[in-house]
Formats: structure tokens, C-alpha cells, sequence
């Protein structure tokens, strides 16, 4: 019997295949779409008090429940439409977090107006280039940092809503402002290339 070989990933991810997926071709990787960058803000607001393996499994219905996260239709959803979503066991039924949604795309509208593209204003945070951090375990890794502090404040100020530190930095994990791969896993490498 040929033993198979094992691949070197971060200790934080299970062998839910959904989760391997999302950890080798997604996690880390640089973002510079502006409604990939809306969905991800959204969802990580979304994982608040949860595990990312639940949102996870609940995308594909977040996706189609938000009109694919396009924040001029999300705009115009009215009480009737938030009464339908948070009957949708398909995605987290937290009234706060659906207003949110709503809240946050418009505030997301003023960015892209002011800005010009919603990525521009992002990843300026990090002066427009993924941080490369050398993390030898997982227990390493930061829960929040003075970037992710002042992304959260300013955001909020702009009328964002579920943009915590803690949030705003798993957010910057999620779409490649900061790769916290660490250094054994085969993506630390792969990731550092993209840079």
C-alpha cells in the first residue's frame, strides 16, 4: 500500500473539504475586485460569534440571497425583503447582521463615489501591498492589529456596521492584505510569490 503525502497547511484548518478548498485557493490570496471585496467585508461581519466553516457553508445562499452582493440592488431592500431573509434558514437569521448588510452597502457606495473604486480605499490601509508576516505556528498569529484598529475606526465612522478590529483583521487575512499562512504551509510560499 503506497502511503499518501501529507501537505503542510495551517494548523487552524480541518479536513472539511469545504474548508480545505477554501484555505488553499482562497485564504490569503489578494483581492482587488470590488464586490469580491464587498462579500468578504459582509461575511466576515456575518461570522461574528460564529466559525467561519458555518459561513462557509452558508455562501453559495448568501450569494443568492443578496443578489450576488451588488450593494445597488441590496440598497433598495425594504422591510418586506428583510422579513424574507431572516426566514431563510440558509444564511445566519440575526436581524442586526441582515441591517447590516444594507447599512454597509451603502456606506460601500460612498467609498467607491469617493475613491473611485472601493479597492483603492481598502487596501491603501496597507499602502496598496499585502504585508508578509513569518509566522512559525498558528498561536502566533494576531486576533487584531494598530492597521485593523484604524481600519475598523474609520469604517465605522463611515457608517459600517460588524467592522470590529477583530473583524476588520480576519477581513485582511480573508483577501491577501496580510499573509498569515504560516511558514510551513505550502501556501506561505505560494502567497509570498503573488507579492
Amino acid at each position: 500500500m503506497v502511503k499518501q503525502k501529507t501537505v503542510a497547511r495551517c494548523a487552524w484548518v480541518t479536513d472539511d473539504p469545504l474548508y480545505l478548498h477554501y484555505h488553499d485557493h482562497e485564504w490569503g490570496i489578494p483581492v482587488y475586485d470590488d464586490r469580491l471585496l464587498f462579500e468578504f467585508l459582509i461575511l466576515e461581519g456575518a461570522q461574528a460569534g460564529l466559525s467561519w466553516l458555518t459561513v462557509l457553508k452558508k455562501r453559495d445562499n448568501y450569494r443568492q440571497c443578496f443578489d450576488n452582493f451588488d450593494p445597488l440592488k441590496i440598497i433598495r431592500y425594504k422591510k418586506h425583503k428583510v422579513d424574507i431573509l431572516l426566514a431563510n434558514p440558509g444564511i445566519i437569521r440575526n436581524r442586526l447582521k441582515v441591517a447590516s448588510v444594507i447599512e454597509n452597502a451603502k456606506a460601500y457606495l460612498k467609498i467607491q463615489e469617493e475613491h473611485g473604486s472601493f479597492k483603492d480605499y481598502i487596501w491603501d490601509f496597507v499602502n496598496g501591498r499585502p504585508i508578509q508576516n513569518h509566522w512559525r505556528n498558528h498561536q502566533q498569529l494576531p486576533s487584531k492589529t494598530p492597521i485593523s484598529d484604524k481600519m475598523s475606526k474609520d469604517l465605522k465612522k463611515r457608517g459600517f456596521k460588524f467592522v470590529g478590529s477583530t473583524i476588520c483583521y480576519a477581513y485582511m487575512q480573508a483577501v491577501g492584505m496580510v499573509n498569515d499562512h504560516t511558514v510551513k504551509c505550502f501556501c506561505y510560499k505560494q502567497n509570498n510569490e503573488l507579492l
